[in-house]
C-alpha cells in the first residue's frame, strides 16, 4: 500500500523528529518505509540544499549566506523537488511503500510566497511542473508558536 505522507511547520516546531518517529514505528511494524527531506533526498539536492543555504560551493565565502533573488530560489527549489520525485518518491511509491517526506510544496508556499513575497500563481505554476500532479496523501501540519520554535 503506497501512501506520500509529509510533515510541514514552522522552524524548530519538530517536524524531522515526528517524520522520523513515524518512519521507525511503520518499520518495527513491517511496513516498508522511505524517509526523505526537502530540499534534498538525492545526491543533486543535496548539493542544491547546499548552495541554498551557503554551506557548500566552490571559491571564497562559501559559508557565507548568497543572496538570491526570489525567482531564481523557488526555480533551484523546485529543481530539487522534481529531482527527488523522478529518483526517489514516484519509484518507492511504484513498489508499494510509505513515502515520508520532511516538507514539500507547502513549505515553498510558504516561504517564497509570504516570505520572498512572489505572486502565489507563480509558485503554484512551478510547483506544479516540479511534482507534474503528485500530492501528499496527507499532510502532518505542526504548529507552535514562533518564540518557541525559534528557542529550540
Amino acid at each position: 500500500m503506497s501512501v506520500f505522507i509529509t510533515f510541514e511547520g514552522g522552524e524548530g516546531c519538530g517536524k524531522s523528529t515526528q517524520a522520523k518517529a513515524l518512519y521507525r514505528r511503520l518499520l518495527k511494524s513491517g511496513v516498508p518505509a522511505l524517509l526523505t527531506h526537502e530540499p534534498g533526498g538525492t545526491p543533486l539536492g543535496n548539493s542544491l540544499r547546499r548552495w541554498l543555504k551557503g554551506t557548500g560551493g566552490s571559491g571564497k565565502g562559501e559559508n557565507q549566506k548568497r543572496e538570491i533573488d526570489p525567482q531564481t530560489e523557488l526555480l533551484l527549489f523546485n529543481a530539487s523537488r522534481a529531482h527527488l520525485i523522478s529518483q526517489v518518491i514516484r519509484p518507492a511509491l511504484k513498489e508499494g511503500t510509505v513515502v515520508i517526506c520532511d516538507r514539500f510544496a507547502d513549505s515553498t508556499t510558504v516561504y517564497q510566497g509570504y516570505g520572498r513575497g512572489l505572486d502565489f500563481a507563480l509558485i503554484e505554476a512551478a510547483n506544479n511542473i516540479a511534482t507534474q500532479g503528485l500530492r501528499p496523501d496527507l499532510t502532518v501540519l505542526l504548529d507552535i508558536p514562533v518564540e518557541q520554535g525559534a528557542n529550540t
